[in-house]
């Protein structure tokens, strides 16, 4: 069997990568993760762990010994973006590695991509958010090295990645629980979205796929929804209509501590602590949050207005709630033999099970589904016991 290692296996996609590629037999995996307490997850499988910073050369490549294949999948700020790149590259070199496959983003199109982009368009350096401009240098970064070594490099563009214990399904929960959601012009746009299943699937034939190397491949869903369609279910489940979510919109060229609040709260880092937190906790925290924002708005005659402020989008969720194109995967399906597994009706009921367990109050109304849809996502974990609360 294959021998595989996930740098990064305690992330979200990482520890879901690790998990279904061990629990259906797909590949030997060994998970490789920065300090023993990033273990919980894959320490619930008899696997053959590695502790290994991805920014040190040295211990990557006794990790990665007897490895055939290294899944890069560390998050993080720009500095873990860039910086693991060489180090993992050498080791794996180093180690005698066959082939890399590196999760980059389909952001590198940007959020609000051309009607008729796809992987032969040309990425531009001149991008609305960092985040995009990152994963543009470390995609360039991966090609020289791969122009100067000897290990082949597969590249997954994946959008919005959601499901159980992804940041774009509790947000959104979160919000709503707080009284803060919101939808971008009715939440119209198209969602370029994959289920974190969807992508573990595209990871697993990027592991030995023919005529894969030096290529990237844009993954994601079959069907085409919108931004509505994802949230709606997750609304519904938890007892509020998605009409009474408010609909906003974006001042352009805006950008204040209210963007910069936002992207802080939904690092991997933050998201990390937050699940620490109780939901109830959490919920009082971004009222008190709003609280703050609404008294400290002063009116023209120097009084304070009262109530709740108005929701406010960030930029990154303006371009991409206005996207008017959705992403092809024919690329993927062609070179790789991408199908993906899970239809989006059956991802939706799957993350309201994962809700549920997780302790958000899902509708008693729910109640035909939600065995099901709880089987679902605990199967989707691999073991209840091991999930986590968001």
């Amino acid at each position: 069997m294959m021998r595989v290692a996930v740098v990064g296996a305690n992330g979200f996609i990482g520890s879901r990568a690790v998990e279904l590629l061990h629990l259906e037999g797909l590949a030997a995996v060994r998970p490789v993760v920065r300090n023993l307490s990033r273990l919980a997850r894959a320490a619930r499988f008899d696997l053959d762990w590695r502790v290994a910073d991805a920014r040190d050369r040295a211990a990557l490549t006794d990790a990665l010994k007897d490895c055939e294949v290294v899944v890069h999948a560390v998050a993080g700020d720009r500095n873990t973006i860039l910086g693991t790149l060489a180090p993992v590259y050498a080791a794996a070199e180093t180690a005698g590695v066959r082939r890399l496959v590196y999760l980059s983003s389909a952001a590198v199109h940007g959020q609000d991509p051309a009607p008729g982009t796809d992987e032969e368009s040309a990425l531009s350096n001149s991008q609305p958010l960092p985040y995009n401009a990152h994963k543009i240098r470390a995609e360039r970064a991966l090609g020289d090295l791969r122009r100067r070594g000897r290990v082949e490099v597969v590249i997954l563009r994946p959008g919005i990645v959601y499901g159980p214990r992804s940041r774009w399904t509790a947000a959104f929960a979160d919000d709503l629980v707080a009284g803060r959601a919101y939808v971008v012009d009715g939440g119209a746009g198209i969602c370029n979205g994959v289920y974190v299943d969807n992508l573990v699937r595209a990871i697993q034939l990027a592991l030995d796929a023919p005529g894969a190397d030096g290529e990237a491949f844009l993954v994601g869903d079959a069907e085409q929804y919108t931004w509505a369609d994802l949230y709606r279910p997750i609304a519904a489940a938890l007892g509020f209509g998605l009409d009474a979510v408010p609909s906003v919109a974006y001042a352009e060229g805006r950008v204040d501590w209210w963007d910069r609040f936002e992207a802080a709260r939904q690092t991997s880092a933050a998201r990390r602590v937050l699940s620490l937190v109780p939901m109830r906790l959490r919920a009082a925290a971004y009222a008190a949050v709003d609280a703050w924002r609404a008294n400290g708005r002063a009116a023209p005659d120097g009084w304070t207005t009262a109530g709740p402020p108005a929701p406010r989008a960030t930029r990154e969720m303006a371009l991409l709630q206005r996207s008017r194109w959705k992403l092809p995967s024919a690329k993927a399906a062609r070179v790789l033999g991408y199908r993906p597994s899970v239809a989006f009706d059956e991802a939706c009921r799957r993350s309201i099970g994962w809700l549920e367990f997780a302790g958000y109050p899902v509708r008693a109304s729910f109640a035909a589904d939600r065995g099901r849809a709880s089987t679902a996502a605990r199967d989707a974990l691999g073991t209840a016991a091991g999930a986590e609360r968001p």
